[in-house]
């Protein structure tokens, strides 16, 4: 299993004024993690392992106070409020030191997050502790065979049922999908379409009538499933929020994590840099190192500027929503800007290792892998030109 531990310099940028004391703080905790407890976890030797490996990570992470950084609470306001900076320094840090300890550390966020937003108040005590303590694992149902971008396209439907609901369909590439303990699933009721007409339910991995019909191998490895509801009865009092509120909570939900993983992303470079550096210093060429020639020093300008940019645009995004500002905009900017220079900064360290770099277990060749997802998931590149090029539509009008 492919690892590395962010070093002390990843953490020069929190100089800057987007930063805190307590961000500090939170990176040194989160570093002295990957130093420690993260290195004493034995990696997966094979797929099959990937989901005990999970479950270690999310529990350690629990264990380490690390977990509450990714789950909302509610302010003296009593809105679901979550500090958006230690959220992306603690993705980008995760992710520099393993992919899946981020994907374990985001997905308790991002599977909880529904219940944050609009859950009553003995949904929260009956939940947002355990995930926070990494004692129950969350999943976030939203994505179909046929509705993956276009969420209003959903055919998963909740009819009214005896004091609840019976939920038939399917739901598609569910991140902790097989190992979750509970489920935020989004159906719609029958004979609506579109945005209107969906709930949100918390599913329970017992509840009968639900069932893992499919675990997804995908070229990074992590616990991914197709799940199937066959008449699967649930309570009203599972329902999250109000009838048919539910493209507005997953829409909700998902800002909150968009800039996260733009953060990611930026780790996954920064990893990549480091890597070029190192190889281009160490790798003998024509007399020299590779890090001699003109062409390797201005490849590594290129990354290092890439990384830089993204991460001024993360955290950027972060600070605004951390200031109670709306950031549809700002956030869509970091995703698309970090995740696609990400796949470049990716692709340029790989070249600077050459034969090397594709080679299976090698890291960059991981990362290679690694970083191709967050092109789509939680809104895919082109979605957030959309989003960026129509609010700027719409400001302009205004």
């Amino acid at each position: 299993m492919h690892t590395m531990n962010p070093s002390r310099q990843a953490l020069d940028h929190l100089t800057l004024p987007f930063f805190e004391t307590s961000h500090r703080g939170a990176a040194d905790q989160i570093v002295a993690w990957t130093e420690s407890s993260f290195v004493s976890l034995s990696s997966p030797k094979a797929n099959n392992d990937i989901d005990q490996h999970c479950r270690s990570l999310i529990s350690s992470l629990g264990e380490a106070g690390i977990l509450a950084y990714s789950v909302p609470r509610l302010d003296s306001s009593e809105n679901a409020r979550i500090d958006s900076r230690s959220l992306c320094l603690a993705r980008e840090l995760l992710a520099q030191a393993s992919p899946l300890a981020d994907f374990s550390f985001a997905m308790q966020g991002l599977g909880s997050g529904a219940i944050s937003l609009a859950g009553s108040d003995d949904q929260k005590a009956g939940y947002l502790d355990d995930v926070a303590k990494g004692k129950r694992i969350a999943a976030f149902a939203l994505s179909e065979p046929n509705a993956g971008s276009d969420v209003g396209g959903m055919c998963c439907e909740a009819r009214r049922y005896q004091g609840g609901y019976v939920l038939n369909g399917e739901k598609m590439w569910i991140s902790n999908g097989g190992i979750a303990d509970f489920y935020a699933v989004f159906a719609r009721e029958p004979g609506t379409s579109r945005s209107s007409g969906i709930s949100a339910f918390i599913v329970d991995a017992d509840n009968p009538g639900l069932e893992i019909a499919e675990r997804i191998d995908v070229m990074s490895p992590h616990p991914l499933a197709r799940l199937r509801f066959r008449d699967c009865y649930v309570d009203a009092r599972k329902r999250l929020g109000n009838e048919g509120e539910g493209f507005k909570l997953a829409m909700r939900t998902l800002d909150i994590f968009r800039t996260s993983v733009a953060a990611a992303a930026l780790g996954f470079a920064r990893k990549a840099l480091r890597l070029g550096i190192e190889r281009a210093m160490s790798r003998e060429m024509f007399g020299g190192v590779l890090a001699d020639m003109q062409l390797t020093q201005a490849a590594l300008a290129d990354m290092a500027t890439a990384v830089e940019t993204s991460a001024l645009l993360v955290y950027r995004a972060a600070w605004m929503r951390d200031q109670g500002v709306p950031t549809p905009r700002e956030a869509a900017m970091a995703k698309l800007v970090a995740t696609e220079s990400a796949q470049r900064v990716v692709d340029a360290a790989v070249q600077i290792w050459g034969g090397a770099g594709v080679r299976v277990g090698e890291e960059v060749e991981a990362l290679y892998r690694d970083v191709r997802a967050l092109r789509i998931y939680e809104g895919a590149s082109e979605v957030q030109k959309l989003i960026i090029g129509g609010g700027l539509i719409k400001a302009h009008k205004a």
